[in-house]
């Protein structure tokens, strides 16, 4: 089974250092964006060509990881 984490990039001088798809300038909160105005991912894939149906995944899965975070009550 493919690491789809892998596919999310992290360059300081690319689109300010904001989580990439594999290394093009197409941003993981662009992917989300599409996905929260209600478009398929088949909508998506046409929008933005170079993206693959694994790129979706990486991004809602790249989500998910930045929000399960532990929170420790004082």
């Amino acid at each position: 089974m493919e690491d789809l984490t892998e596919r999310i990039t992290d360059e300081p001088g690319k689109c300010g250092g904001k989580p990439c798809i594999r290394g093009m300038r197409i941003r993981v909160i662009d992917v989300l964006d599409f996905l929260s105005q209600g478009l398929s991912h088949s909508e998506i894939l046409e929008e933005l060509p170079d993206l693959e149906e694994a790129d979706i995944r990486a991004s809602i899965l790249y989500a998910r990881k930045r929000m399960d975070h532990t929170v420790i009550a004082v």
